[in-house]
C-alpha cells in the first residue's frame, strides 16, 4: 500500500481513473487554484515562484493586489479555472470541497466536475472523509478527469518554506503529472496507492497520532508542575532520548512555553478528530484515546479557547489540574511570534 514517492513515483497499479496524460505538467500549463487561506496562499505563492502560471480564485475583489503582489492571478470568476490543466484546492471541510467540485445551484455556480476539461486533474489537498473523496473521485471520472489527493503534514510556516510532506493517491499517471507541483510545494512526496480516499485516511490517523500526543504533553507538563518540577527539563529530556520527533520537539517547547497563538485551531481539530472516529466506527476499530480528545476539544471550544491553536490542549489539562487562569493577551502575542 505505502510508497514512498520522493521523487520517484512507485504507484500501484492504475484504476478506472487513469484516464489522463502520461505527460507531466510543464510551466506552460496553468494551475489553478481555490481555498486562499493561510495554507492555500503560501502554497500558492511557492507554485508561482516555482515559475507556473496560477490561477487563483478569491471571492472578495478587495484581496486581489495581495495576491498579486505574490505573483498570482487572481480571478472573482470561478469559470476561469476550468481551462487549467490542474485545479488544486485546498479548503477546510467536506462541504467546502462538495461545493467546489459540484457547484452551487443556489448561486448559479458550476462545479469543477461540470467545467474542468476531460483529462484536467483536480488536485485536493484538503483533509476531508474517505467517503467525500471517493465520491468526488467517482464524480470526476464520469467526465474524464482525474482526481488526486494529496493531503499534507505541516503548518502555514512549513509551508512557507516548502517543508510540507505530502500524502498522495490516485491514478499512477495522473499523480505522476502532478509532482512538479509536489516539488514546489514540499520536501518530500509519500505515494499511497490508487484510492484517493487513501491518503486522506492515512492524514487523519496521522493528525489522531499528533492529537494523542498533544494531550499526553499537556498531561504530563501538568502534572510535573503540581510536583514543583521544572517541565522543561522534562521535556528535554524525552526529546533527547526515546521522543526525538517532530510533534514532541515543536509541540512540547510550546505547551511548556505556555504558547497557543492561533495555527491549527480548536474547531478544525475537532472536525478531524470527529472524521477519525467516524472511521473508526465505520471499520469497527474503538479509537477509544481519540474519543479522550474529542471531549477536551469541546470542553475548550465551550471555555472560550476556538480561537487557540489545538496545543491549547495543554492548557486544558492545566486548567482541570487548577493551575492555571485563562491565557492572556501577552502570551498569545509571544505565541505568535515563536
Amino acid at each position: 500500500m505505502f510508497k514512498d514517492g520522493s521523487n520517484s513515483l512507485e504507484a500501484s497499479e492504475a484504476t478506472p481513473l487513469d484516464s489522463g496524460s502520461n505527460s507531466r505538467l510543464t510551466l506552460q500549463d496553468e494551475v489553478g487554484f481555490v481555498g486562499l487561506g493561510r495554507m492555500g496562499k503560501a502554497m500558492a505563492a511557492n507554485l508561482a515562484f516555482a515559475g507556473h502560471r496560477v490561477i487563483a480564485y478569491v471571492r472578495r475583489p478587495e484581496q486581489m493586489d495581495r495576491l498579486m503582489a505574490l505573483g498570482l492571478q487572481p480571478t472573482t470568476d470561478f469559470t476561469s479555472l476550468f481551462h487549467c490543466q490542474v485545479v488544486v484546492s485546498m479548503l477546510p471541510d467536506d462541504d467546502a470541497v462538495r461545493d467546489v467540485v459540484f457547484g452551487r445551484e443556489d448561486l448559479g455556480s458550476r462545479g469543477l466536475a461540470s467545467g474542468l476539461k476531460p483529462g484536467a486533474i483536480h488536485l485536493s489537498m484538503s483533509t476531508i472523509s474517505t467517503a467525500a473523496a471517493s465520491r468526488l473521485a467517482g464524480e470526476h471520472a464520469r467526465g474524464g478527469q482525474g482526481y488526486v489527493a494529496a493531503p499534507v503534514f505541516g503548518n502555514p510556516d512549513a509551508a512557507k518554506a516548502r517543508e510540507l510532506f505530502i500524502v498522495a493517491a490516485g491514478a499512477r499517471t495522473d499523480v505522476a503529472r502532478c509532482q512538479p507541483l509536489f516539488d514546489s510545494l514540499g520536501q518530500r512526496t509519500f505515494v499511497v496507492d490508487s484510492d484517493p480516499a487513501h491518503a486522506n485516511l492515512v492524514k487523519l490517523l496521522g493528525n489522531m497520532m499528533t492529537a494523542t500526543t498533544l494531550e499526553m504533553l499537556g498531561e504530563a507538563v501538568a502534572l510535573l508542575r503540581k510536583r514543583g518540577l521544572d517541565p522543561k527539563s522534562f521535556v528535554d529530556i524525552l526529546t533527547g532520548t526515546m521522543f526525538s520527533g517532530r510533534v514532541h520537539r515543536i509541540y512540547g517547547e510550546r505547551i511548556v512555553g505556555q504558547r497557543y497563538a492561533a495555527g491549527f485551531v480548536m474547531p478544525l481539530a475537532l472536525k478531524d478528530v470527529r472524521l477519525a472516529l467516524a472511521e473508526a466506527a465505520t471499520a469497527g476499530a474503538p479509537m477509544p484515546s481519540v474519543g479522550v480528545v474529542r471531549d477536551r476539544m469541546l470542553t475548550g471550544i465551550a471555555r472560550g479557547y476556538a480561537d487557540l491553536d489545538w496545543t491549547a490542549l495543554g492548557l486544558i489539562a492545566a486548567e482541570e489540574a487548577g493551575l492555571r487562569s485563562p491565557p492572556t493577551p501577552q502570551t498569545l502575542e509571544e505565541g505568535a511570534r515563536s
